[in-house]
């Protein structure tokens, strides 16, 4: 699933999925504003059926957030 979300970041953003560490930072990294990130999350909800709230999104800052994220759903 990890391999997932990175390669749907990379596509997003017209990356390479090997660019991409946890620690990558959507707005100082990859120059990413608000509305690409939500387009972001629109992809992240459909692969994986979830649905993201606005008060996670604000705090969607890093990849590794959203790995994080991604984990702590299929666990509940």
């Amino acid at each position: 699933m990890k391999d997932r979300i990175l390669e749907l970041i990379a596509e997003q953003f017209h990356v390479d999925v090997n660019d991409l560490d946890e620690d990558t930072s959507f707005m100082d990294d990859l120059n990413v504003d608000s509305i690409e990130l939500l387009e972001l999350v629109m992809s992240i909800e459909d692969e994986f059926d979830l649905e993201i709230s606005d008060e996670v999104l604000e705090n969607l800052e890093t990849v590794g957030d959203v790995l994080d994220y991604i984990d702590n759903q299929e666990i509940q």
